[in-house]
């Protein structure tokens, strides 16, 4: 069962990196460039944005890699605990002066992540 809870974590944060570097990506650039911003702070933003999309692919891989190989369960705890910071980042801002957070996945993609993985693993 835990290596269920483990692949759904993968899956979730496949799914997540697939639509972020996709689409989200093509949404995210189109706001960017609609915006005042200088050109090193639209070019910074794009690699802050494919690095996180980055992290989701590297969460995913090391997850479906502890679903097979549960000996290796260590390398889980990094993942979930970026996970668990990210969704109360967003929680956090959310609930303060960023209420437009809480209406984006960001927080329910990692929240997810972090509960499945926590469950495959402890």
């Amino acid at each position: 069962m835990a290596s269920v809870f483990l692949l759904m974590a993968a899956l979730i944060s496949l799914a997540g990196m697939v639509i972020h570097g996709g689409p989200g990506a093509r949404l995210y650039m189109a706001n960017i460039q609609d915006g005042n911003l200088p050109p090193l702070t639209r070019s910074l933003s794009l690699v802050a944005w494919h690095v996180f999309t980055s992290f989701l692919l590297v969460g995913a891989v090391t997850l479906a890699w502890v679903a097979f190989d549960p000996e290796s369960r260590a390398a889980t705890y990094p993942v979930i605990g970026v996970n668990l910071l990210g969704f109360f980042l967003f929680l956090c801002l959310g609930l303060g002066k960023h209420r437009v957070l809480l209406k984006m996945p960001g927080a329910y993609l990692m929240g997810s992540t972090a509960l499945f993985a926590s469950l495959g693993v402890f």
